[in-house]
């Protein structure tokens, strides 16, 4: 809501707190203020997020605890580069010489469900925060994901700084991949190989099955859950 022009610079009332903004500042608010929000107990949305987290666990003995879930707001950016990315794999797919041969690029660019394991060394979850920080020892979201949680949750390292571990439940744009892996990745990278969106590492027994996933660009990506673990 615009609440009028102070000093030459329109101002707009954040739709979540209220905070009067500069239009300019609403994204930069948005990602310190209400970044994520967390998903109660008895909330059936959690109650789905952790049916997909257990079910990624070949010894439910050895599965990461849940200590919270948070479901995470992406700014209207973002969401719309994810978007656009999308619609520029689906046309050039649309431009492969067997384009009826790939439905799922043509029909959604081959959006996938993916995890991403990563650390967490400030507060993000602990008493409402719900800010993203700016910590270089704090991985946000990253490139490598995974088609289960306990492989993401397997492939974090931890550091002295970093104190609890999380899984981001990604979104993923993974149009045309390119399988097996290669070895020299930069091949891809900057377009010297054109055709390809990301790159497929290990695959399941039957080769159809991708369990490790390289995407190459971080427009492809959209998270939408943190599941923040226990210690």
């Amino acid at each position: 809501m615009v609440e009028g022009d102070t000093g030459g610079e329109f101002r707009q009332a954040c739709h979540k707190c209220g905070e009067p903004l500069a239009r300019q500042d609403a994204e930069e608010h948005h990602l310190t203020k209400h970044a994520v929000t967390e998903i109660l107990e008895g909330d059936s949305s959690r109650k789905v997020i952790e049916m997909i987290f257990k079910a990624g666990w070949t010894n439910s003995e050895n599965r990461g605890r849940v200590e919270r879930i948070l479901k995470v707001h992406n700014p209207q950016t973002k969401l719309a580069k994810f978007e656009e990315y999308r619609e520029m794999v689906k046309i050039r797919a649309n431009k492969l010489q067997h384009s009826k041969k790939h439905p799922r690029l043509l029909a959604d660019g081959n959006e996938l469900l993916r995890f991403y394991g990563t650390t967490i060394a400030c507060s993000l979850g602990k008493k409402g925060s719900s800010s993203l920080c700016t910590l270089q020892r704090c991985n946000c979201f990253g490139i490598f994901t995974t088609s289960t949680s306990e492989a993401a949750y397997r492939s974090i390292e931890m550091s002295v700084e970093a104190s609890r571990k999380a899984l981001i439940v990604c979104r993923v744009i993974a149009g045309r991949v390119h399988r097996p892996m290669v070895e020299n990745v930069q091949e891809f990278v900057g377009g010297k190989r054109s055709g390809f969106d990301s790159l497929a590492g290990k695959l399941g027994s039957d080769n159809s099955h991708i369990e490790e996933l390289y995407l190459l660009k971080s427009t492809a990506l959209l998270p939408c859950f943190v599941i923040v673990c226990k210690q």
